[in-house]
């Protein structure tokens, strides 16, 4: 599907639903969603004591694919991204904090909190879950670019050979109140690609389980997404 016909394809999807004011649904933003410098720069001024544990909060493609649990009058338009990483061999990771690049549109947000799930690796795409934070607190550096406090720290061993790993990350926001919320993209893929589902298929691109984010959504649909992992190793 083409840029073009997509974009078109998401402005007509109405907002149908008993009792929904008059607007849209769309799937993605081509505003431009990069937040790496604000995030350095906030996380140098608090001085902590947690690391950068991963980082590809960079390249941007200059979009922001939705990734959001809306109320529940648009349950059907529920929709999450995904991202592999990492753990190197012979380590362990004690992930407490998360930042994303992203972006609100179609409103000014903000999210009430964000929705962060971690997830095993099962054939290149998220398997079992390993943790799961509904309501993680934020910070936002940059009109809807979170740095996200999981309240606890998500270990994850890197085993012999090291281990592929996944996160999720979607805002919590009612569309009534603040509109959509968009994880920005990548132009390249740092293992696999992204993955990205609608389980009700509001969106109608037929992803109703993970599927690859470029057939879901096609040239707009992010290679990979833009985020950072910040915590301990040892």
């Amino acid at each position: 599907m083409t840029k073009s016909a997509l974009l078109a394809a998401a402005a007509v999807v109405a907002l149908s639903a008993s009792g929904a004011s008059a607007g849209t649904h769309k799937i993605t933003s081509n505003a431009h969603a990069t937040a790496k410098s604000q995030i350095h720069h906030w996380n140098k001024a608090l001085n902590r004591s947690i690391s950068t544990l991963y980082d590809q909060n960079d390249d941007s493609q200059g979009y922001s694919d939705i990734s959001q649990n809306f109320e529940s009058t648009f349950d059907q338009y529920d929709a999450q991204g995904a991202d592999d990483f990492t753990v190197p061999a012979h380590t362990t990771w004690a992930i407490s904090e998360v930042d994303a690049s992203g972006l609100y549109f179609n409103g000014s947000g903000p999210a009430r909190d964000f929705h962060v799930t971690f997830y095993k690796n099962h054939g290149g795409k998220p398997g079992a879950v390993v943790a799961d934070i509904p309501d993680a607190s934020y910070t936002d550096v940059g009109f809807g670019s979170p740095v996200i406090n999981l309240g606890q720290k998500v270990k994850l061993k890197g085993k012999g050979g090291g281990k592929t790993y996944w996160v999720s990350i979607y805002a919590n926001m009612d569309f009534e109140v603040g509109g959509e919320w968009g994880w920005g993209t990548r132009n390249d893929a740092n293992g696999n690609d992204a993955q990205w589902q609608n389980p009700g298929d509001g969106f109608a691109t037929g992803c109703t389980s993970w599927s690859e984010e470029r057939d879901c959504l096609g040239d707009v649909g992010g290679v990979d997404h833009m985020f950072t992992l910040r915590g301990k190793s040892k």
